[in-house]
Protein backbone atom coordinates (compact mmCIF):
# COMPACT_ATOMS: atom_id res chain seq x y z
CA UNK A 1 0.00 0.00 0.00
CA UNK A 2 1.50 3.48 -1.24
CA UNK A 3 2.56 6.11 1.46
CA UNK A 4 0.75 9.01 2.41
CA UNK A 5 1.59 12.26 -0.25
CA UNK A 6 2.61 15.91 0.98
CA UNK A 7 -0.28 17.18 0.26
CA UNK A 8 -2.37 14.25 2.92
CA UNK A 9 -0.56 16.36 5.01
CA UNK A 10 -0.25 19.96 4.38
CA UNK A 11 -4.22 20.85 3.80
CA UNK A 12 -5.44 22.17 6.44
CA UNK A 13 -3.99 25.68 7.24
CA UNK A 14 -3.10 27.03 10.72
CA UNK A 15 -5.62 29.82 10.98
CA UNK A 16 -4.23 33.52 12.98
CA UNK A 17 -6.99 34.59 15.97
CA UNK A 18 -8.33 38.50 15.82
CA UNK A 19 -8.54 39.82 18.99
CA UNK A 20 -10.75 42.57 17.26
CA UNK A 21 -13.33 40.19 16.39
CA UNK A 22 -13.78 38.74 20.54
CA UNK A 23 -14.76 41.59 23.17
CA UNK A 24 -13.18 39.19 25.94
CA UNK A 25 -13.40 42.60 28.61
CA UNK A 26 -16.35 40.74 30.23
CA UNK A 27 -14.83 37.59 30.41
CA UNK A 28 -11.21 38.60 32.23
CA UNK A 29 -13.20 41.30 34.19
CA UNK A 30 -15.33 38.12 35.80
CA UNK A 31 -11.81 36.44 36.08
CA UNK A 32 -10.35 39.12 38.25
CA UNK A 33 -12.57 37.87 40.90
CA UNK A 34 -11.54 34.62 40.96
CA UNK A 35 -8.42 32.59 41.62
CA UNK A 36 -5.05 31.33 40.78
CA UNK A 37 -3.62 31.82 37.07
CA UNK A 38 -7.60 33.27 36.07
CA UNK A 39 -6.98 36.46 38.48
CA UNK A 40 -2.93 36.64 37.47
CA UNK A 41 -3.89 36.93 34.18
CA UNK A 42 -6.43 39.61 34.69
CA UNK A 43 -4.23 41.57 36.57
CA UNK A 44 -1.36 41.28 34.02
CA UNK A 45 -4.31 42.25 30.84
CA UNK A 46 -5.08 45.39 33.77
CA UNK A 47 -1.43 46.30 33.94
CA UNK A 48 -0.90 46.25 30.06
CA UNK A 49 -3.89 48.06 29.91
CA UNK A 50 -2.53 50.88 31.86
CA UNK A 51 0.56 50.91 29.99
CA UNK A 52 -0.50 51.93 27.34
CA UNK A 53 -3.02 54.92 29.23
CA UNK A 54 0.49 56.24 30.00
CA UNK A 55 0.97 58.88 28.05
CA UNK A 56 4.55 58.43 28.79
CA UNK A 57 5.31 54.83 28.38
CA UNK A 58 6.75 52.97 25.94
CA UNK A 59 5.85 49.32 25.67
CA UNK A 60 8.28 46.29 24.25
CA UNK A 61 6.91 43.20 23.19
CA UNK A 62 9.26 40.20 23.79
CA UNK A 63 8.36 37.06 22.32
CA UNK A 64 9.67 33.40 22.54
CA UNK A 65 8.09 30.01 21.58
CA UNK A 66 6.35 28.46 18.16
CA UNK A 67 3.64 31.59 18.80
CA UNK A 68 3.05 32.69 14.93
CA UNK A 69 3.10 28.91 13.75
CA UNK A 70 -0.16 28.75 16.39
CA UNK A 71 -1.64 31.35 15.29
CA UNK A 72 -0.78 34.57 17.21
CA UNK A 73 0.47 36.21 14.10
CA UNK A 74 -2.37 38.82 13.64
CA UNK A 75 -3.12 39.61 17.33
CA UNK A 76 0.87 41.22 16.91
CA UNK A 77 0.18 42.79 14.08
CA UNK A 78 -2.58 44.57 15.44
CA UNK A 79 -1.03 45.56 18.22
CA UNK A 80 1.27 46.78 15.99
CA UNK A 81 -1.45 48.67 13.55
CA UNK A 82 -2.76 50.11 16.16
CA UNK A 83 0.25 51.69 18.23
CA UNK A 84 -0.04 49.18 21.36
CA UNK A 85 3.64 48.01 21.08
CA UNK A 86 6.75 50.32 20.40
CA UNK A 87 9.42 48.05 20.13
CA UNK A 88 10.05 44.44 19.82
CA UNK A 89 12.73 41.91 20.75
CA UNK A 90 11.78 38.17 19.78
CA UNK A 91 13.55 35.04 18.80
CA UNK A 92 14.79 34.67 14.68
CA UNK A 93 12.15 31.61 14.27
CA UNK A 94 9.18 33.48 15.16
CA UNK A 95 10.26 36.77 12.82
CA UNK A 96 11.62 34.25 10.13
CA UNK A 97 10.73 30.84 9.78
CA UNK A 98 7.09 31.79 11.11
CA UNK A 99 6.38 35.19 10.24
CA UNK A 100 8.57 36.56 7.02
CA UNK A 101 8.04 32.72 5.78
CA UNK A 102 3.94 33.48 5.81
CA UNK A 103 4.90 37.03 4.39
CA UNK A 104 6.22 35.24 1.21
CA UNK A 105 2.63 33.57 0.85
CA UNK A 106 3.87 30.60 2.99
CA UNK A 107 1.26 28.68 5.61
CA UNK A 108 1.53 26.85 8.47
CA UNK A 109 -0.68 23.20 8.53
CA UNK A 110 -2.90 21.88 11.40
CA UNK A 111 -0.61 18.51 12.31
CA UNK A 112 -0.85 16.16 15.44
CA UNK A 113 1.65 15.81 18.51
CA UNK A 114 1.24 12.03 18.98
CA UNK A 115 0.37 9.05 16.26
CA UNK A 116 2.39 10.70 13.36
CA UNK A 117 5.42 9.26 11.91
CA UNK A 118 8.04 11.87 11.98
CA UNK A 119 9.94 9.33 9.94
CA UNK A 120 7.45 9.83 7.10
CA UNK A 121 7.63 13.26 7.68
CA UNK A 122 11.14 13.75 7.22
CA UNK A 123 11.43 11.36 3.74
CA UNK A 124 7.83 13.98 2.45
CA UNK A 125 10.34 16.86 4.04
CA UNK A 126 7.70 18.34 6.31
CA UNK A 127 8.77 19.34 9.49
CA UNK A 128 7.14 19.16 12.60
CA UNK A 129 6.60 22.10 15.55
CA UNK A 130 4.40 20.14 18.15
CA UNK A 131 0.87 19.62 16.66
CA UNK A 132 1.56 21.76 13.39
CA UNK A 133 3.38 20.99 9.77
CA UNK A 134 5.89 23.22 8.49
CA UNK A 135 6.72 22.65 4.00
CA UNK A 136 10.58 22.23 4.54
CA UNK A 137 11.22 23.07 0.43
CA UNK A 138 9.09 26.47 0.56
CA UNK A 139 11.47 26.61 4.02
CA UNK A 140 14.01 26.76 1.98
CA UNK A 141 13.00 29.06 -0.18
CA UNK A 142 12.97 31.48 2.52
CA UNK A 143 16.17 30.74 3.75
CA UNK A 144 17.28 31.55 0.00
CA UNK A 145 15.39 35.03 0.33
CA UNK A 146 17.79 36.08 3.43
CA UNK A 147 20.65 35.31 1.63
CA UNK A 148 19.51 37.37 -1.03
CA UNK A 149 18.90 40.04 0.98
CA UNK A 150 22.21 39.95 2.49
CA UNK A 151 23.97 39.65 -0.81
CA UNK A 152 22.53 43.12 -2.04
CA UNK A 153 23.88 44.88 1.22
CA UNK A 154 26.67 46.93 1.92
CA UNK A 155 29.37 44.83 3.09
CA UNK A 156 29.44 45.57 6.82
CA UNK A 157 28.58 45.08 10.39
CA UNK A 158 24.68 45.41 10.57
CA UNK A 159 22.05 45.25 13.97
CA UNK A 160 19.19 42.75 13.54
CA UNK A 161 17.18 45.74 13.64
CA UNK A 162 18.69 47.21 10.48
CA UNK A 163 18.58 43.64 8.66
CA UNK A 164 15.29 42.91 9.55
CA UNK A 165 14.05 46.69 8.39
CA UNK A 166 15.71 45.32 4.72
CA UNK A 167 13.34 42.36 5.45
CA UNK A 168 10.42 44.88 5.54
CA UNK A 169 11.51 46.73 2.18
CA UNK A 170 11.69 43.60 0.38
CA UNK A 171 8.05 42.50 1.95
CA UNK A 172 6.74 45.88 1.10
CA UNK A 173 7.84 44.93 -2.82
CA UNK A 174 7.20 41.35 -2.98
CA UNK A 175 6.08 39.97 0.02
CA UNK A 176 1.94 38.09 -1.10
CA UNK A 177 0.75 38.14 2.37
CA UNK A 178 0.36 41.52 3.52
CA UNK A 179 -0.58 40.38 7.51
CA UNK A 180 3.07 40.66 8.33
CA UNK A 181 4.75 41.44 11.63
CA UNK A 182 8.04 42.35 9.86
CA UNK A 183 5.86 44.75 7.55
CA UNK A 184 3.67 46.39 9.89
CA UNK A 185 6.40 47.11 11.75
CA UNK A 186 8.48 48.31 8.79
CA UNK A 187 5.43 50.56 7.98
CA UNK A 188 4.89 52.04 11.94
CA UNK A 189 8.58 52.32 11.86
CA UNK A 190 8.54 49.77 15.35
CA UNK A 191 12.21 48.42 15.45
CA UNK A 192 12.31 44.86 15.60
CA UNK A 193 15.50 42.94 17.77
CA UNK A 194 16.47 39.42 17.37
CA UNK A 195 19.45 38.88 19.56
CA UNK A 196 20.87 35.48 18.60
CA UNK A 197 19.60 36.01 14.59
CA UNK A 198 21.65 33.32 13.05
CA UNK A 199 19.58 30.86 15.77
CA UNK A 200 17.18 30.46 12.65
CA UNK A 201 16.33 29.84 9.03
CA UNK A 202 18.08 33.13 8.67
CA UNK A 203 21.12 31.42 9.73
CA UNK A 204 21.34 29.42 7.09
CA UNK A 205 20.82 32.10 4.67
CA UNK A 206 23.43 33.88 6.52
CA UNK A 207 26.15 30.86 6.58
CA UNK A 208 25.42 30.93 2.55
CA UNK A 209 25.96 34.53 2.23
CA UNK A 210 29.25 34.29 3.75
CA UNK A 211 30.22 31.24 2.42
CA UNK A 212 30.12 32.95 -1.12
CA UNK A 213 31.61 35.76 -0.67
CA UNK A 214 34.64 35.09 2.13
CA UNK A 215 36.79 38.58 1.87
CA UNK A 216 33.61 40.76 1.55
CA UNK A 217 30.29 40.13 3.30
CA UNK A 218 27.47 41.60 5.73
CA UNK A 219 27.27 40.04 9.21
CA UNK A 220 25.69 40.28 12.05
CA UNK A 221 26.65 42.40 15.19
CA UNK A 222 24.69 41.38 18.35
CA UNK A 223 26.56 44.15 20.45
CA UNK A 224 25.25 46.81 18.37
CA UNK A 225 21.70 45.06 18.72
CA UNK A 226 22.34 45.97 22.80
CA UNK A 227 23.51 49.51 21.98
CA UNK A 228 20.72 50.27 19.89
CA UNK A 229 17.79 48.55 22.66
CA UNK A 230 19.37 50.81 25.01
CA UNK A 231 19.77 53.81 23.14
CA UNK A 232 15.69 52.96 22.75
CA UNK A 233 15.36 52.78 26.49
CA UNK A 234 17.56 55.88 27.67
CA UNK A 235 15.00 57.57 25.09
CA UNK A 236 11.82 56.28 25.77
CA UNK A 237 12.99 56.45 29.88
CA UNK A 238 9.27 55.18 31.00
CA UNK A 239 8.86 51.41 29.77
CA UNK A 240 6.88 48.57 30.00
CA UNK A 241 7.62 45.14 29.31
CA UNK A 242 4.75 42.50 28.12
CA UNK A 243 6.72 39.22 27.84
CA UNK A 244 5.58 36.41 26.35
CA UNK A 245 7.77 33.37 27.26
CA UNK A 246 11.37 33.98 28.31
CA UNK A 247 15.23 33.25 27.09
CA UNK A 248 17.27 35.49 25.31
CA UNK A 249 14.55 38.43 24.38
CA UNK A 250 13.68 38.46 27.93
CA UNK A 251 17.12 39.00 29.23
CA UNK A 252 17.84 41.43 26.26
CA UNK A 253 15.08 43.69 27.09
CA UNK A 254 15.61 44.44 30.72
CA UNK A 255 19.17 44.73 30.92
CA UNK A 256 19.05 47.77 28.98
CA UNK A 257 18.18 49.68 32.50
CA UNK A 258 22.05 48.07 33.70
CA UNK A 259 23.57 48.91 30.38
CA UNK A 260 22.39 52.09 30.80
CA UNK A 261 23.93 52.41 34.04
CA UNK A 262 27.06 50.75 32.66
CA UNK A 263 27.37 53.77 30.04
CA UNK A 264 27.01 56.53 32.23
CA UNK A 265 23.38 57.45 31.55
CA UNK A 266 20.72 57.78 34.68
CA UNK A 267 17.91 55.85 33.45
CA UNK A 268 14.32 54.21 35.86
CA UNK A 269 13.85 50.94 35.79
CA UNK A 270 11.74 49.18 33.39
CA UNK A 271 8.28 50.79 35.02
CA UNK A 272 5.44 48.19 33.90
CA UNK A 273 6.24 43.90 33.31
CA UNK A 274 3.77 41.30 32.71
CA UNK A 275 5.65 37.82 31.75
CA UNK A 276 3.12 34.67 30.44
CA UNK A 277 5.30 31.93 30.42
CA UNK A 278 5.19 28.33 31.32
CA UNK A 279 8.60 27.52 32.62
CA UNK A 280 9.09 26.30 36.11
CA UNK A 281 10.51 29.00 38.86
CA UNK A 282 11.63 25.92 40.59
CA UNK A 283 14.91 24.65 38.05
CA UNK A 284 16.51 28.36 37.91
CA UNK A 285 16.00 29.23 34.50
CA UNK A 286 15.97 32.57 33.26
CA UNK A 287 12.50 31.84 30.98
CA UNK A 288 11.19 31.12 34.78
CA UNK A 289 13.10 33.85 36.98
CA UNK A 290 10.22 36.06 38.38
CA UNK A 291 10.09 39.67 37.51
CA UNK A 292 10.52 40.03 41.55
CA UNK A 293 13.88 38.43 41.14
CA UNK A 294 14.32 40.66 38.44
CA UNK A 295 13.87 43.59 40.65
CA UNK A 296 17.24 42.31 42.85
CA UNK A 297 19.25 42.91 39.56
CA UNK A 298 17.78 46.50 39.08
CA UNK A 299 15.59 45.96 36.05
CA UNK A 300 11.85 45.60 36.78
CA UNK A 301 9.75 47.90 39.22
CA UNK A 302 7.87 45.95 41.73
CA UNK A 303 4.45 47.76 41.60
CA UNK A 304 3.09 46.54 38.44
CA UNK A 305 4.41 43.86 37.51
CA UNK A 306 3.08 40.27 37.04
CA UNK A 307 3.94 36.79 36.04
CA UNK A 308 0.94 34.78 34.64
CA UNK A 309 1.72 30.66 34.62
CA UNK A 310 0.12 29.83 31.25
CA UNK A 311 0.82 28.83 27.65
CA UNK A 312 0.54 31.90 25.18
CA UNK A 313 -2.06 30.60 22.87
CA UNK A 314 -4.18 31.09 25.82
CA UNK A 315 -2.99 33.80 27.27
CA UNK A 316 -1.86 36.41 24.86
CA UNK A 317 -5.56 36.82 22.80
CA UNK A 318 -7.26 37.59 26.69
CA UNK A 319 -4.35 39.77 27.89
CA UNK A 320 -3.98 41.44 24.15
CA UNK A 321 -7.72 41.50 23.81
CA UNK A 322 -8.77 43.31 26.66
CA UNK A 323 -6.30 46.36 25.73
CA UNK A 324 -7.61 46.09 22.34
CA UNK A 325 -11.31 46.63 23.61
CA UNK A 326 -10.65 48.33 26.40
CA UNK A 327 -9.66 51.13 23.47
CA UNK A 328 -6.42 53.48 25.36
CA UNK A 329 -4.62 52.19 22.39
CA UNK A 330 -6.75 54.80 19.97
CA UNK A 331 -5.27 57.91 22.00
CA UNK A 332 -1.43 56.75 22.21
CA UNK A 333 1.01 57.77 19.57
CA UNK A 334 3.82 56.06 17.23
CA UNK A 335 6.90 56.54 18.91
CA UNK A 336 8.52 55.66 15.40
CA UNK A 337 11.61 54.33 17.09
CA UNK A 338 13.34 52.49 14.02
CA UNK A 339 13.66 56.34 12.42
CA UNK A 340 15.26 57.80 16.01
CA UNK A 341 17.81 54.49 15.83
CA UNK A 342 18.80 55.06 12.21
CA UNK A 343 19.72 58.94 12.82
CA UNK A 344 22.88 56.90 14.45
CA UNK A 345 24.40 57.34 18.05
CA UNK A 346 23.39 59.63 20.77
Amino acid sequence: MPGKKKSDYLSDTVKHIEIARHNVVPLVDAMADMAFSARDLARAAGIYHRMLSDKNCSVILTLSGSLFSAGLKKVVVDMIRGNMVDAIVSTGAIIVDQDFFEGLGFKHYKGASCGVDDNELRRLRIDRIYDTFIDEEELRVCDDTTRRIADALEPRSYSSREFIEEMGKYLARYGKNKDSVVLAAYKKRVPIFVPAFSDCSAGFGMAAHQWENPEKHMSMDSAKDFLELTRLKIEARDTGLLMIGGGVPKNFAQDTVVAADILGRECPMHKYAVQVTVADVRDGALSSSTLKEASSWGKVETTYEQMVFSEATLALPLIAGYAWHKGAWKRRKARNYSDFLNKGAV
